[in-house]
Order: structure tokens, then sequence, then C-alpha cells
């Protein structure tokens, strides 16, 4: 961290994390822990600690599955799902088996024993010359504080969600826990020592929309509390002490960032059509149905994947046919006549259900997931089919299967839909009969007999999160190999434009579901490869349509055209980039 001067003021230098500008006092925020006592132990005291440690261990999981379904209901399931990190903590064998070992050899108390060993793991993982492995630590940090405290009989650390006065967090790092209750009426933003944008803490906080900056070093010691500060989340600056001048900047700033919010406001209601009259249909992706009225609000043009896996997790049974009915039923009539495009059961891989038992997978994501879990659990598939096919009486569901790799899959998942259809109809239950079914377009070999697919489907999704990791061979979480994730590969691009051709040539549409879509400077080219569905988190719809009512098609083809002969992916992406910059040079605009 370096820190520079203006006029008195100090500057601080990190790494901006979450976008926005806050002002405010200091809280000096710190989360140390006194050095547990080793005590020494009789024979017949052991099985007792080894018991007390398991406890331990049972309460830790029931307060983590609390933390998840908290963070599932106030924020949604994406960032829920950074605590399946956490859960994994507690199943680490290595680490438990150490800890019982260490209590069953040295006669040591479970406190002193789980302490010691958990330290030494951290400090391994954190001296690791690898960012993923160094945030990983941190994880297990949060996790075995947890497993202290309970085996301790003590609560966690200081209590943030009880703040009297609005503050900025100033801490040596916020562990994700922590993070996730932070009261936005009174936390303005937050500057840790540690961290990286990849860090769960900061996921979070773009979450919860509060401005943070990370990797700050030793800001720590350098500031008081009380102090006045200003915190830049954009450029990942903090500012002591702030001249009138510096906060007339910044008070343009977020001027400007007012002006631009309302004029997305403008457009929401707009079809998203370009300047030379293409139109693109612009739907939101959806994990609850309390989120409803957000994909109203927002100005989507309906659902174009509601991800019904997140109706699974985080409980302890699956499901019943009639709670999933509703489900499906409420989204579809308040959307009513949108679009409601439903993805049945996308289970595996880094999502779990643990009342199914899910057996650990060397290599999860080319496993026993999705649409292979569903056809060999048929129990569990026949309760969600039928409770679609029931919702469809509205008019306006769609159902679309996901991994689908080879034909004899959708055949098979076709024919399942059938034998329910049939059930209802002999139960004289009403359903759609002009249902729509599509299929999700996530693995090379789907793109290569897209041409087959087509015939027995309605519609395509492309996924192109699973498609690139498929595709590239890349885990995008993996920090050492993260550069190797590009979007504009050469091959994915033809993999989209394949798949979308072969759509075409059949007489279906094609829509693109993956984070692809909602990444600005990709729109134009997704377009000009002609894709006729965009479906985007629900926050980024506003500004996906701003774009597009300024770009034309035209120019979206060129762009294609480009990106089909060239070779190189970083080429793809400036071309692209330049063509979103010049359509729409607002949404580029640089904080001072």
């Amino acid at each position: 961290m370096q820190a520079s001067s203006r006029l008195g003021e100090r500057v601080f230098h990190g790494i901006p994390a979450s976008a926005g500008v806050c002002r405010g006092k200091v809280l000096l925020f710190g989360q140390r822990r006194e050095k547990v006592l080793r005590c020494e132990l009789v024979e017949e005291d052991v099985p007792k600690q080894i018991e007390r440690l398991e406890q331990a261990l049972i309460q830790t999981r029931r307060q983590i599955l609390e933390v998840q379904r908290r963070v599932n209901e106030a924020m949604g399931a994406q960032e829920a799902g950074i605590f399946e990190a956490h859960l994994l903590v507690l199943e680490d064998q290595t680490i438990l088996d150490e800890v019982t070992r260490r209590i069953t050899q040295e006669k040591i108390n479970a406190e002193f024993a789980f302490q010691e060993v958990a330290d030494k793991y951290f400090a391994t993982l954190s001296a690791i010359d690898d960012e993923y492995l160094r945030e990983r630590a941190k994880d297990l940090r949060d996790v075995a504080g947890r497993i202290l405290n309970n085996l301790v009989g003590q609560q966690g650390g200081s209590d943030l969600r009880n703040l009297t006065q609005p503050c900025i967090i100033v801490s040596d790092d916020l562990t994700p826990s922590t993070t996730a209750f932070l009261d936005r009426n009174m936390v303005l933003g937050f500057a840790t020592d540690v961290g990286s944008k990849t860090s769960h803490t900061a996921i979070l906080a773009r979450s919860l929309h509060i401005p943070a900056v990370v990797g700050m070093q030793d800001v720590t010691r350098q500031l008081q509390t009380g102090q006045y500060i200003l915190l830049d989340g954009f450029n990942g600056l903090l500012i002591l002490n702030p001249t009138e001048q510096t906060l007339f900047e910044y008070g343009q700033v977020v001027r400007k960032q007012v002006s631009l919010a309302e004029r997305l406001q403008e457009v929401k209601d707009l079809p998203a059509i370009t300047l030379d009259g293409h139109q693109v249909i612009l739907s939101a992706n959806l994990e609850r149905v309390e989120d409803t009225a957000e994909v109203k609000a927002g100005g989507a043009e309906g659902v174009g994947l509601y991800r019904t896996e997140f109706l699974f997790i985080n409980r302890d049974s699956v499901p019943e046919e009639e709670e999933q009915y509703q489900a499906y039923r409420a989204i579809a009539t308040a959307l009513k006549p949108q679009p409601v495009v439903i993805r049945t059961l996308d289970i595996g891989g880094d999502k779990f259900m643990s009342h199914l038992q899910i057996p650990k997978e060397i290599n999860p994501s080319l496993g026993w997931r999705a649409i292979r879990f569903c056809l060999h659990e048929r129990a569990v598939f026949r309760r969600q089919v039928r409770a679609i096919l029931r919702a469809s009486v509205e008019g306006n569901v769609k159902m679309m299967f996901p991994l689908i790799s080879g034909l004899e899959e959708l055949r098979q998942a076709n024919a399942f839909v059938e034998e329910c259809a049939a059930e209802l109809r002999a139960e004289n239950v009403p359903m759609n009969p002009d249902l729509e079914t599509g299929v999700m377009i996530e693995v090379p070999s789907a793109v290569l007999i897209a041409e087959n697919l087509a015939k027995y489907v309605d519609f395509f999704s492309i996924g192109t999160n699973d498609l690139i990791q498929y595709t590239l061979a890349v885990d995008r979480l993996n920090e050492k190999i993260a550069h190797l994730y590009e979007p504009t590969h050469p091959a994915i691009v033809r993999l989209i434009k394949l798949t979308v051709d072969a759509a075409h040539r059949n007489s279906i549409w094609v829509g693109l579901c993956g984070e692809m879509a909602g990444d600005i400077t990709l729109v134009p080219l997704l377009l000009g490869l002609g894709v006729d569905e965009l479906s985007v988190a629900v926050p980024l719809v506003p500004q996906v349509k701003y774009l597009i009512r300024r770009l034309k098609i035209s120019d979206a083809r060129s762009l294609a055209q480009f990106a089909i002969n060239c070779d190189s992916a970083t080429e793809i992406q400036a071309k692209s980039e330049a063509l979103v910059r010049s359509a729409a040079p607002r949404l580029f605009e640089e904080p001072v």
C-alpha cells in the first residue's frame, strides 16, 4: 500500500473490490482471538474431548446452514453458494483426523488441539503463491473460528449488526459470515488490509452494493476510530481528511452515477431494439420466487432461466410436487403473458443436496449431475416434471433440460415428460398441450449434434459458463489458470455460431443465459452471431437494454464476421469493447 498527500489529506491505495463512493467516520474492527490454553488430560477424559469436538462440528454445521439460508433469502442463491465451501471444510478428514490424533496421543483438550492444527493449515495455505488457495485459507479461518467458539462456549467476535450510527469499517479482514450480515443502513463501506477481488468477502460486498477496498496491507495501523475518510470503491482509494476540492470532485462522480441510473430508468419499459430496427428478447435469470417482482421492475421480458435447484438445496427433504407447483405457478401468473423458462433440476457439480447423499466424485463437473441425475432418480424427476406440466396451464411456461450431451438423453427426457403428461391426463389434471421444451447447450458434443437435437425441441439456450469450462478445460475459480477462461476464444465464438445456425435452419429460436449475456462488452458480438434472446441477472437488465438501443445490428454483424475469422481472443474482445464504448460511452465513464 502506498500513501500520498494533497493539502493535508492522505490517500491510501488498495484493490477496488466493490464499486461506489462513501464518506464517514472510521470504525476499527478486530477479531483477534486470545490463544487457547493447553490442558493436560488423564486417559479417561480423552473420549469426552473427542465427543466435544464432534458436537462442536455438528453445531457449526447448523450455524453455517442457517447463515446460508438467510443469505439465500436476502441476496440470492449464488451468494448463498459461497458457504458450500465452508461446509466442505467441516468434512475435511485430513484436518479432523489430525485433531483427533493429537487429542488421543498427547492427551490434550479439544480446543487447543483444534486451534494448533487449524493455525498450521491456515499458515501453510496463506503462504502459498496462489491467490485461489490463499482465499480458500480464509474460508478455513472463518469455519475454524466458529468451531472454536462452539468448543469454548463463546459467541463469535464483535457484532457489527448492533451498530448505533453509520460508519466505514476498517479491519484486517472481514470473514464472509460477518460480511453477509452487515447492516447497509449502518455500514457505509469497508476497507481491509488483506483480500482480493475474487474473495468471498468481495463477492458479498458487491451483492450488498457496499463500496469496498481490499488489499490495503497495513491501513488498520494508520487509522483510528472516529477519523473522517472517503472510500472510493471504483479506484481502490481510501482518503483520510479529504479536502473540500476532493469532496467536490467525488460529488461530481456521484451525480454522474445518479444521472446514468435515471437514464437507465427511462428505457426500462421500452423494447430492446437496435437503432436499425432489430429486436432482441431481453429476459432475466431468476433464482427465488420472491424476486419475481424485481424481474418486472427491471424491465425484463420474462424469465429466460429459472434455476429450480434452489428450491431443493438447504433443506432436509425433496420438495413435494404440490410445493413445486405452487412456486412455478406463482412465477408464471405474476409475469403473464411474458414467458417463463423453467430449467429442470441442475444438481451436482458445485450444488448438492445433503439429504439425497450424492456421493463424492473425483471430478463432479464431469459426473452425476443435471439431466444424468434426473434420469436416474426418477421419483425426484417425476415430482418436478408433473409440477411444471401442471403450472404450464398458465400458458407462458416453457421447460428445458440442462447438460444434454447426446441425443439418447434427450429422447429419454422427452419420453419421461410424455409419461408424466399421460398420468396427468388420466387424472383429468389440466395442462398446456403445446408446452414448449428446449435444451441447454453447454457441452461441445451438444453443439456438434445441434442439428439433430433441434429436430426434437422448440428452442436452445446456450449456457456459456459451462460451455467455456468444458471447451477450454478451465476451472475459472482456479486463479492459477483463470487467465485461460476466455469467453472470446475463437473456439467459443465458433461454437455459438454453429449452435445459432443449426437452430435457425430448423426454425427454432436460441437464447443465451450464461454470464456472457450480461457482459456489456460482449453484447454486440452475441447479437451479431444471431442470438435471439439474452437472459441476464436482474440488476444488469437496464444497462444491457440501454446498450442494445444504441447499437446497430449491421455493426454487430460486421463484428461477428470479424470474430469468426479471427484467431485472437484478445483482438475479438478489444474490437467488441471498442464498439460498445463508441455506442454507449456513458457506461464507461471513469470516476475522477
